[in-house]
C-alpha cells in the first residue's frame, strides 16, 4: 500500500474488482487491463460494482468451512497514486465518470481462497445505498442530505464515514 494514510486498514481490508468493469474498460482504453491493474486483490465476475450496496456481504471460497465472509464498506475513490500507475491523462477524472468503482470490502470471517474460488453474493446491504451512490455523493458539491443521512446508517468504512459526516454538517451549515 502506498499511501497507508489513506488505504487499507480494517474497513478497507481488501478490494474487489469485476471483470464485467474490466471488460467496459477494454473498450474505452482500446486494450484490455490484466487483472490486478486497478490495485484490487481479488478480481471476481458475474457482478459490476454498480448495483452493489454498503453492507452486501459476499462468501468467497470453494470450501464453506475455509471460505472468506466480507463486507462492501466504500467504494474507491480514485487518487494521484492510481493516476500515476495508469499513466493515462485525467485518469483520476474518467474513473470517477465511469461510475464503475469497485468495492472495498471488510473481512467478518477470515478464511483461505485461491484463483478460481466461487464468490457468492449475500444481500446483507438491502435498503442501503450502492457504492456508486456513495461516489455520486463524494463528488457532488451539494449533495442530497437524505442520501447522507442513509449512508450514515450503513456500515460504512470509517474514511468515508467521516467524508459524508462532514459533508452533512457543511449542508446544515
Amino acid at each position: 500500500v502506498a499511501d497507508v494514510e489513506n488505504h487499507g486498514g480494517p474497513d478497507q481490508a481488501l478490494y474487489l474488482y469485476s471483470s464485467e468493469d474490466y471488460a467496459w474498460w477494454a473498450g474505452e482504453l482500446g486494450a484490455a487491463p490484466e487483472p490486478g491493474t486497478f490495485g484490487e486483490n481479488i478480481t471476481v465476475s458475474s457482478f459490476g460494482s454498480g448495483d452493489v450496496r454498503i453492507g452486501d456481504r459476499f462468501r468467497i471460497g470453494a470450501d464453506p468451512l475455509e471460505s472468506v465472509l466480507v463486507e462492501a464498506t466504500a467504494a474507491r475513490i480514485p487518487c494521484s497514486v492510481f493516476a500515476k500507475r495508469m499513466g493515462e491523462p485525467g485518469w483520476v477524472k474518467r474513473f470517477a465518470a465511469a461510475r464503475r468503482p469497485g468495492i472495498y470490502v471488510r473481512v467478518l470471517e477470515p478464511g483461505e481462497v485461491a484463483a478460481g474460488d466461487p464468490v457468492e453474493r449475500i444481500n446483507g446491504g438491502d435498503g442501503y445505498p450502492t457504492v456508486v451512490d456513495l461516489m455520486d455523493a463524494w463528488y457532488d458539491a451539494s449533495p442530497d442530505p437524505q442520501l447522507l443521512e442513509r449512508l450514515l446508517r450503513s456500515p460504512l468504512a470509517e474514511r468515508a464515514r467521516t467524508n459524508v459526516e462532514q459533508k452533512l454538517a457543511r449542508v446544515f451549515v
